[in-house]
């Protein structure tokens, strides 16, 4: 078994879909993790921003134009008006959805998994259908059956003994050898539909390749394999031909776009290796993240943009290092602020945290146990590993630099956006 993912630029429209047809054409024994198309992800936010709203137009405006999107890229796909049936049922499901109302403040992650979760269903659903019908018979698989996830929302994480049972149980004993299933998505113990977490659709086929044991799993992008930088931000950016499982955690922390945090370790686990591969040229060799690799000897540059900088001071001047970390950490847990950089002094301890719903509760949470809190929002975080000379005295200095740090191979600066 092989486990292919596909991201929502690679099938943003019907070219892209036609695309990965080729790419799969011929394969047996494959299971095809696909993301939603292009920036569906994005504009279901927007509808869940209009049932948080409660205005309802806003969520059904944004509903039509993701419905005739779709329509445009199956009626593109076929030469022809076509109709999915499966497709429109979760249109119309979403449109009761919002009509229904009921949301409260309290359940805002599990009502934004609900809504987010659509993107998936429809973007495989249009793929499964497409290739069916041009030759490529494969099984649509739900992954909500078959991912079982921790009774958490928006960030879950995979319960991989609970989830073994049910994806080996969809795939053993299928007259199709190719199936479909949706990255991002998988459900609670209670049976609500969770998410992985942004750009999770990579953690979900490692989960895949992990229980099918399967003997490579491949992310097919937009570029030629994992750069060294975002080339639209570092425009000398240039391909690393290997990394190894170490290499890749370390880049996804500091917010590299190569690959989703959790990835890595399902695969580590079973020496399973992950290529990173151009969507555009299957030909091309790409990258490989394998146990075992060769020492990357340039620099890597990750920006990592909306970022928040929080200052936090005891109003008693009690030591924080020694007597009061246990009580901020603890906080930023249940907040489920993720912390990317701390700074601290004997009373002052600076944190760069990733942008959240929940910073004003965390905040006010603070505040409430006798410490002072300042925050700084639209910040950016800097991570250069194998930094030189000429990049530290390029980066390290400015008056938008508000903290660095420096070991001997990793420059870390938080600036202003």
């Amino acid at each position: 078994m092989k486990v292919y993912k596909f991201g929502g630029a690679s099938v943003k429209d019907a070219d892209g879909v036609r695309n990965l047809r080729s790419i799969v054409s011929g394969e047996q024994d494959l299971f095809v993790i696909v993301s939603a198309m292009g920036k569906t992800t994005n504009a279901l936010e927007k509808v869940f921003e209009g049932i948080q709203r409660s205005d309802t137009a806003l969520s059904l405006e944004t509903i039509a134009s993701l419905r005739e999107y779709h329509a445009n890229i199956i009626d593109n796909l076929y030469h022809q008006h076509h109709t999915i049936e499966a497709v429109e049922a979760l249109f119309d499901e979403l449109e009761s959805l919002v009509k229904a109302g009921g949301y409260r403040t309290e359940d805002a992650e599990a009502w934004y998994d609900r809504t987010v979760a659509y993107g998936e269903l429809v973007s495989t659903l249009i793929i499964s259908d497409y290739l069916n019908n041009s030759g490529v018979e494969n099984k649509w698989i739900d992954m909500r059956k078959c991912m079982m996830t921790q009774q958490r929302h928006k960030d879950a994480g995979v319960d991989l003994e609970a989830s073994t049972a049910p994806l080996r149980g969809a795939v053993e004993g299928a007259s199709q050898r190719v199936f479909i299933g949706q990255g991002f998505i998988g459900a609670a113990p209670d049976g609500t539909t969770t998410t992985l977490g942004r750009e999770g659709s990579d953690y979900s086929a490692a989960v895949v390749a992990y229980i099918l044991d399967a003997e490579s799993m491949s992310v097919w992008k937009d570029v030629d394999g994992v750069l060294n930088a975002d080339p639209k931000i570092f425009p000398e950016a240039r391909k690393l031909d290997e990394l190894s499982y170490l290499d890749a955690i370390e880049l996804a922390y500091s917010g590299a776009q190569i690959i989703h945090p959790k990835t890595i370790k399902p695969l580590q686990n079973k020496n399973i290796p992950l290529y990173v591969r151009p969507f555009g040229d299957k030909r091309k060799a790409g990258t490989v993240i394998r146990a075992t690799a060769n020492r990357v000897n340039i620099p890597i540059l990750i920006l990592k943009r909306d970022m928040v900088v929080l200052n936090i001071r005891p109003r008693d001047f009690s030591f924080v290092l020694e007597e009061r970390f246990d009580e901020i950490f603890s906080l930023l847990a249940k907040y489920r602020l993720k912390c990317r950089l701390i700074n601290n002094s004997a009373v002052n301890l600076s944190i760069c945290i990733d942008s959240s719903w929940h910073l004003e509760q965390a905040m006010t949470a603070l505040r409430n146990d006798g410490f002072d809190v300042l925050h700084m929002e639209n910040m950016e975080l800097l991570t250069i590993r194998g930094f030189t000379g000429e990049l530290y005295n390029k980066y390290a200095f400015g008056d938008n630099v508000i903290l660095r740090q420096a070991t001997q191979s990793t420059l870390r600066i938080v600036r202003k956006g």
